[in-house]
């Protein structure tokens, strides 16, 4: 068994999380905030089949491609520089419903440069968790930010 060279020294432990606003008067686009997160879950995507029955095949039924759904991206012990992600979290709950941001987790080899990138499209986030406040704890701002994509994508090297 081989295994290729682009992945030796590939700690899946090593990644950092931007969120980024689609670009206004079609401009590329634009970070909003750049996190730190101990943990990342949920990067998942399931296909529903469709089974098609047709007459006369008495074999079995045929597959077909069905609806895509996606995982609840769940980020936790985080923590950022600035307020934006619960500051987004508060517009949402609050009506904004439609305000949306891309994520992209860039994983890093051992020397920390970006290996691959997971691209989260179009989140909204659905839970927000502070950490609890106690003075003799080590725990850091973001206990868990939960997020409902509506797409995963992964490219090769940073985005």
């Amino acid at each position: 068994m081989t295994i290729d060279a682009a992945f030796i020294g590939l700690h899946v432990f090593r990644f950092a999380v931007t969120f980024k606003r689609a670009g206004s008067g079609g401009g590329g686009a634009v970070e909003v905030c750049r996190g730190a997160f101990a943990e990342c879950t949920g990067l998942e995507a399931t296909m529903e089949p469709k089974l098609i029955r047709a007459g006369g095949a008495n074999y079995g039924a045929t597959q077909r491609a069905g609806q895509v759904s996606f995982a609840t991206v769940v980020l936790k012990r985080g923590m950022t520089r600035s307020r934006d992600l619960f500051r987004w979290f508060q517009l949402v709950g609050g009506g904004a419903y439609a305000y949306r941001l891309s994520a992209e987790i860039v994983v890093q080899d051992s020397a920390g440069k970006p290996a691959l990138t997971w691209g989260l499209d179009r989140c909204l986030p659905v839970k927000f968790q502070a950490a609890d406040l106690n003075a003799t704890g080590s725990e850091v701002g973001i206990e868990e930010l939960h997020l409902a994509p509506e797409g995963l994508r992964l490219f090769d090297g940073a985005a």
